[in-house]
C-alpha cells in the first residue's frame, strides 16, 4: 500500500488501480482517495460500473472517449467478476488505453492466474487489501484514539481488540463508541470496553469450540442457535468452527517445538491474549483428534455444497460428533 500512498501523494498515477481483498475498510478508503485524487472533483468526466452484468464494450467505448474540458477520466469498475471469468477482449484493449483515461477496478475476489489479474499487474498496480494483523490494528486504533485526545494501554487495546475482532470498519465504529462514551475523561478503561464494545461473532465460536473440546454438546447447541437468531448463515459458522480448528491445529503444533505464548502470537499473527486462549484447547487434544475435527468440517461443507446436507444439519452433526480422547 506504499506505492498507493505515495501515487495519490504525488498525484503521479498509473493508469490501471487493481484493489482487492476482504478488508472492505481498505478497500474503500483507497478508492475514495483515488477518486478524489484523480477526479479532483471532475465529475463529468467520472463513470461508476458496478456489479455481475457490466457490458464491457460500453467500458471499452467509454474508456476511448475523450476528456470533456478536462485533462483525465476516471472510470471506477467494482464487484465485475472480470478477475474471476474470462474478459478477453478487455484483456487485449487494456494494453492501448489512452493516456487519459484511468481505471480504478474494487473486487472482493480475483483469480490471481487470470489473464486479467496479470495484465493489470503489467500495465498498472495490483494491491492486495487483507486482513491486519493485531499490531498493525493496535496502532491505527491508538493513532483514532490519539487524535481525539484519548489514551489507551497495550492491555486495553488487546482486550478491546480481542472483543471486536480484526474488521476494521467495525473497529472504527465501536471507536466511536469509546470516544463519545468517554467524553471528558482521557483515559479508556478496561470497564469502558466491557460497557459499550459489541462481541464479536468470533468470541461466540471460540467459546463454541470450547464447549466442544469439553464434550459440553447441550452448551455448543446453545451458542449455535444463539447465532442462528442473530441471523448468522450455518455455512459462515461452519467456516468459523473449521478455522479456529485449524487455528489450534498449528498451536499445538508450534507448542511441540517449545514455544511460548508470544511466540505463537507472533508467528500467527494473532493478539498474545488469543493465543492465551488456543493454548488450553490445543492441550485438550491429541494432534490427530484436530485433524479429524478440521477434516470433519471440510466434510460437512462438501456435503452442503453437494446437497447431501442441509446447512443447519451440517454443523448440528458437527456439534454433537464427539471424538473420544
Amino acid at each position: 500500500m506504499q506505492t498507493l500512498n505515495q501515487d495519490i501523494k504525488n498525484h503521479s498515477f498509473k493508469q490501471i488501480y487493481l484493489l482487492y481483498g476482504e478488508e472492505s475498510y481498505l478497500k474503500n478508503n483507497y478508492k475514495n482517495q483515488l477518486k478524489t485524487a484523480i477526479t479532483q472533483g471532475d465529475t463529468m468526466n467520472f463513470n461508476l460500473f458496478s456489479g455481475k452484468g457490466i457490458d464491457v464494450k460500453e467500458v471499452i467505448s467509454l474508456a476511448d472517449t475523450i476528456p470533456f474540458f478536462g485533462d483525465r477520466r476516471l472510470i471506477l469498475i467494482e464487484d465485475s467478476g472480470f478477475f474471476k471469468r474470462a474478459v478477453d477482449e478487455l484483456v487485449t484493449y487494456l494494453s492501448g488505453l489512452p493516456d487519459t483515461t484511468y481505471l480504478v477496478f474494487v473486487e472482493s475476489e480475483v483469480d490471481k492466474r487470470s489473464k486479467m489479474f496479470k495484465k493489470v499487474k503489467e500495465l498498472g498496480y495490483a494491491a492486495e487489501m487483507g486482513r491486519q494483523d493485531f499490531s498493525q490494528l493496535a496502532r491505527w486504533s491508538g493513532t483514532i484514539l490519539t487524535r481525539e485526545g484519548k489514551k489507551i494501554t497495550g492491555h486495553t487495546m488487546e482486550r478491546l481488540l480481542g472483543m471486536v475482532g480484526d474488521d476494521m470498519e467495525n473497529i472504527r465504529m465501536e471507536l466511536e463508541k469509546l470516544i463519545s462514551y468517554t467524553l471528558g475523561r482521557e483515559i479508556i478503561t478496561d470497564e469502558d470496553v466491557d460497557a459499550v464494545c459489541t462481541v464479536r461473532i468470533t468470541n461466540k465460536i471460540f467459546d463454541m469450540v470450547t464447549a466442544i473440546v469439553n464434550r459440553q454438546t447441550k452448551k455448543a447447541m446453545d451458542l449455535y442457535e444463539d447465532l442462528l437468531a442473530l441471523k448468522e448463515p450455518p455455512m459462515r459458522i461452519l467456516f468459523l468452527i473449521g478455522r479456529q480448528f485449524n487455528q489450534i491445529l498449528q498451536v499445538k503444533e508450534l507448542m511441540g517445538k517449545g514455544m511460548e505464548k508470544s511466540g505463537i502470537a507472533s508467528k500467527l499473527k494473532i493478539p498474545p491474549f488469543a493465543a492465551g486462549k488456543l493454548m488450553p484447547q490445543a492441550r485438550s487434544f491429541q494432534r490427530d483428534q484436530i485433524i479429524s475435527y478440521v477434516n470433519l468440517c471440510v466434510d460437512m461443507e462438501e456435503s452442503v455444497k453437494t446437497g447431501r446436507l442441509g446447512d443447519r444439519l451440517a454443523v448440528e452433526l458437527l456439534l454433537t460428533l464427539n471424538y473420544s480422547s
